[in-house]
């Protein structure tokens, strides 16, 4: 039976392992305190060399008492057949397909978040789609109506780059819930995946789009998507945009914080999803989080493991520390005493 793996190695006979402490032992109680150490007087009367290479000749005779011992040592790791372990893995990832339906209404502008609700929600969707791996994530952006802004890929880069440039105003301004959960939908009819989910964020009530919002619970129902809904916005009052100028720059003032929080509750509950409501940066990153948690990816992993003989190099250093102080004490050394 193999011993426990060191170094990615392990041993078929690793009880002879433990000679190696006794040896030690042995080695240093009766061999190396009783060894004499050279006479280097004698060295220096009796080489013809110069005296440069008699001084290398005392600084390697001390170290010659360790050179039997480091042998042995490596031969008798030999002997416990090391044997070194190679190990591969397969892994076959079935992924989820997932879809991120967010508002561009002006009204994700609003500044209860730092700087405003858009940003920290773009952010955190970045955040979320690097911890998906395997799997495939689409974009669908919606305001007074809807279009895919990214169909689903597993090239998280690009989902993270159109994340990264999404702004208000390239959409009629409005909130259209049921043509962005629709819109969502149809990026899921075709897929394959087993499990399909879409994330769908709002600010607001809908009060545009020509899908209303029962139809497209129906058609998620009926593809069976699960959808989780998130209403981003604190209570009360936010400073949010009101009106425009006449540079077409939005005009700030406080404003009423109103989400359909019982429409997103019905969403939610009818697709076997879950509703969660954002009020800052930390409860949406948390929302993220959970559902991360919540929808984990199943990995099939096959580990393949090939094994081979490894007591050739141990013996062959063992050998040579024993044939290296033999020459150098009989032949090097020896010669000049």
């Amino acid at each position: 039976m193999m011993a426990t793996i060191i170094f990615n190695i392990s041993f078929f006979n690793p009880w002879v392992l433990v000679l190696i402490p006794f040896l030690v032992w042995i080695w240093y109680k009766y061999i190396f305190k009783k060894t004499p150490d050279i006479d280097t007087d004698a060295l220096r009367w009796n080489a013809p060399e110069v005296k440069k290479e008699i001084s290398l000749k005392e600084r390697v005779f001390p170290w010659l008492k360790w050179l039997p011992l480091f042998g042995l040592v490596s031969i008798i790791v030999a002997l416990a057949r090391p044997i070194k372990l190679y190990q591969e893995e397969k892994i076959k990832a079935d992924g989820i397909d997932i879809v991120l339906a967010m508002d561009l209404s002006s009204s994700m502008l609003s500044r209860d978040f730092e700087p405003d609700r858009l940003s920290v929600a773009k952010e955190m969707a970045r955040d979320f789609v690097s911890k998906r791996i395997y799997d495939r994530i689409g974009l669908v952006v919606f305001a007074g109506e809807s279009f895919t802004q990214c169909p689903v890929t597993t090239n998280h880069e690009i989902v993270k780059g159109f994340l990264s440039t999404l702004q208000t105003g390239v959409l009629e301004d409005g909130t259209a819930i049921g043509m962005g959960l629709a819109t969502a939908s149809n990026r899921l009819k075709d897929s394959k995946s087993a499990s399909k989910i879409i994330i769908l964020m709002t600010d607001g009530v809908n009060n545009a789009g020509y899908i209303d919002p029962t139809t497209a619970i129906d058609m998620a129902k009926s593809m069976g998507l699960k959808v989780y809904t998130i209403g981003i916005g604190s209570t009360g009052v936010a400073i949010s945009p009101v009106s425009k100028d006449a540079y077409g720059d939005y005009i700030f003032g406080p404003t009423q914080v109103d989400i359909d929080e019982e429409l997103l509750n019905k969403i939610a509950s009818e697709t076997n999803g879950k509703y969660y409501r954002a009020k800052n940066r930390e409860e949406l990153g948390a929302i993220y989080n959970e559902i991360d948690r919540l929808e984990k990816t199943e990995l099939e992993v096959n580990v393949f493991r090939r094994q081979s003989e490894f007591f050739r190099p141990f013996v062959i250093f063992g050998l040579s520390l024993l044939v290296v102080y033999f020459l150098l004490l009989f032949v090097w050394i020896k010669k000049y005493l």
